[in-house]
């Protein structure tokens, strides 16, 4: 009965040992490399900000320069067909 009592104090022990290293296992990865990898993400995101603004200020145009630009996703409409309307008769 005694050894039965030892062996499950040291089993709680290790329990509560295991849990307090995931507990601050957790608390020293969200203070410090948890901040890292919102810095990183935060450059990349900038850095990806930064390129488009580039590409858009290479896309834009001087002023008098006209240029027409087709959507060629979109299939020819029929000139011939005309529109549709759906009407209900009231009395």
């Amino acid at each position: 009965m005694n050894l039965f009592v030892l062996l499950t104090f040291v089993t709680f022990l290790r329990t509560l040992l295991i849990i307090l290293v995931i507990w601050y296992g957790v608390k020293v990865v969200t203070k410090y490399l948890f901040p890292l990898l919102m810095h990183k993400t935060m450059k990349n995101m900038q850095s990806h900000m930064e390129e488009q603004m580039r590409q858009q200020q290479r896309g834009q145009r001087s002023e008098g320069e006209v240029t027409i630009e087709q959507n060629r996703r979109n299939s020819p409409s029929k000139a011939n067909e005309g529109e549709y309307v759906d009407f209900e008769e009231v009395e």
